[in-house]
C-alpha cells in the first residue's frame, strides 16, 4: 500500500462526511461525527477489503471502494440512530465548496504524472583482453625488434556490458637498427589483423587504420645498433574479439635506408696559449 492510496481513503472519508449533511439533511449528529463515520467506513472497509475480497491495483478502483465503505457507517447511522434535528442552511456553500477542493485534490493526486526518477549514472568500466601471447617478435629487412606488453581493451557500462567505447590494443613497440653500414629513418607502420583464412579484419565503419607514425614522436631516425621505442594505442576489430575469429597480428613497416658513414673530425686546439 502506498501513501497515495492511503491518502485517497482519507479524502474519500473526509468527502463522504461533509457531503452526508448536504445530502441526507435529517437525522445527522453533525459535520464532525459524519467525517468520523466517513473515515472509519473509508479506511476499515478499504482494510478489510483488501484483506478478505480484492485488493486494487489502481487508484480509481481504490477510491470507489473507499466510497462504498464510507457511505455504509453513514447510511446505518442515519437509519438507526438518527436525531430530529435538520442541518444548518447557512453552512451549505463551504460545504460545498470544501467537497469540491477535496475531490480536486483526490483527482490530481491519482491522475497527476509522476515524477520520473532521477537517472542514475552509468558505471562505466575497462574490459580487458588478454593477448596470448603478449609479445610479438618482428622483423623487416634490417629492422628487427618486438612487441610487448599486448592487450585488447574495451570501455563498458557495468552489468549491461555495453560497449561504450570501441576496443583499442595496446602495447609497446621496440625496434632496433641491426645494419653495420646503414642508417635508416623509420617512416611509418601500419598494422593488420588477420584472420583463420589469411585475410585482413576490416575495422567497423567511422574507425581509424591503425596505425604508427614516428615522425610525431622524434623517434623516426636509427643509426647502425640504434634502439627505439614506441607507444602503441590503435583501433581493433570488434569481429576480432569472436572467438577463433583472429589468427594473428602482422606489422609492416615503412622505411627509407641511406649508407651510413663515420667519419673523425681533428681539431688543433692549445691551452693558454703555449704551443
Amino acid at each position: 500500500m502506498s501513501f497515495v492510496m492511503f491518502a485517497t481513503w482519507v479524502l474519500v472519508g473526509v468527502l463522504a462526511g461533509v457531503l452526508a449533511g448536504l445530502v441526507m439533511k435529517r437525522g445527522g449528529h453533525g459535520l464532525k461525527t459524519d467525517v468520523t463515520l466517513g473515515l472509519v467506513g473509508s479506511i476499515g472497509g478499504s482494510v478489510l477489503a483488501r484483506a478478505l475480497i480484492y485488493a486494487p491495483n489502481g487508484m480509481i478502483p481504490a477510491a470507489v471502494i473507499a466510497c462504498i465503505g464510507a457511505a455504509i457507517p453513514l447510511v446505518l447511522q442515519r437509519r438507526f440512530w438518527p436525531t430530529d434535528t435538520v442541518g444548518q442552511e447557512q453552512g451549505r456553500m463551504w460545504k460545498w465548496g470544501f467537497g469540491a477542493a477535496l475531490v480536486v485534490a483526490m483527482l490530481w493526486m491519482n491522475l497527476a504524472p509522476a515524477t520520473p526518477p532521477t537517472a542514475t549514472a552509468a558505471v562505466i568500466e575497462d574490459k580487458s583482453y588478454a593477448v596470448t601471447p603478449a609479445t610479438l617478435k618482428v622483423h623487416a629487412g634490417i629492422v628487427a625488434g618486438e612487441v610487448v606488453d599486448l592487450k585488447v581493451t574495451e570501455r563498458v557500462e557495468k552489468g549491461s556490458d555495453r560497449v561504450v567505447t570501441k576496443a583499442k590494443l595496446s602495447g609497446v613497440l621496440r625496434l632496433k637498427n641491426i645494419s653495420t653500414s646503414q642508417a635508416v629513418r623509420l617512416v611509418a607502420g601500419k598494422i593488420l589483423y588477420i584472420d583463420a583464412h589469411g585475410q585482413p579484419i576490416k575495422l567497423e565503419d567511422a574507425r581509424t587504420e591503425p596505425a604508427i607514425k614516428f615522425a610525431s614522436s622524434g623517434n623516426d631516425r636509427l643509426d647502425p645498433g640504434q634502439e627505439t621505442t614506441e607507444s602503441m594505442d590503435v583501433e581493433f576489430p570488434a569481429e576480432a574479439l569472436k572467438t577463433a575469429r583472429l589468427k594473428e597480428i602482422r606489422v609492416e613497416l615503412a622505411y627509407i635506408t641511406s649508407p651510413y658513414r663515420s667519419d673523425t673530425l681533428r681539431i688543433p686546439v692549445s691551452i693558454g696559449g703555449r704551443p
